[in-house]
């Protein structure tokens, strides 16, 4: 061993120390153990502080909600369509509002399932309109440009 540390070595004994039959006071046999009486009984003797009262625990109460007869129409499909073919970022708006709709739907929520049901289909509707009007461009500018096309080859023979 390196006479560096030759001096950490422990005091300790070889023997481990004696038993002691009572070290404790008030110390139940073993197997056996104080009684606790009644609900709420602090176990195993033990007392809350001063002026601190014991703790109540309310029972856990389950809430579900009313499935509605009518409930709101939500668009989704609408959405997810006007999303994928007509106008993106209204389309993403659109089905945000509808799961929104769909959510208030869930947990009864009858006024705010009615705006967002209407804001959906607000923008629904301006999606698909925009949709519209953007394939009708496109055919016309399509279609002028085939027919300028067509008549400077004609112009040219």
């Amino acid at each position: 061993m390196d006479p560096i540390y030759s001096n950490e070595k422990s005091e300790k004994s070889d023997n481990p120390p004696t038993y002691q039959a009572n070290m404790g006071q008030g110390v139940a046999p073993q197997g056996v153990y104080p009684p606790v009486q009644g609900y709420g009984a602090t176990p195993y003797g033990a007392q809350p502080y001063p002026g601190q009262g014991g703790v109540t625990v309310q029972p856990t109460m389950f809430v579900t909600p009313a499935i509605q007869v009518n409930p709101v129409p939500d668009y989704l499909a609408y959405s997810i369509f006007t999303m994928v073919c007509c106008c993106l970022p209204l389309g993403i708006a659109a089905l945000i509002y509808s799961i929104n709709t769909r959510d208030a739907n869930l947990t009864g929520n009858r006024d705010m399932a009615l705006r967002h049901s209407r804001t959906s289909r607000l923008l629904n509707n301006i999606a698909l309109g925009l949709g519209i009007v953007s394939i009708i461009i496109v055919i016309i500018i399509v279609a002028v440009s085939a027919s300028t096309a067509a008549a400077s080859i004609h112009h040219f023979n």
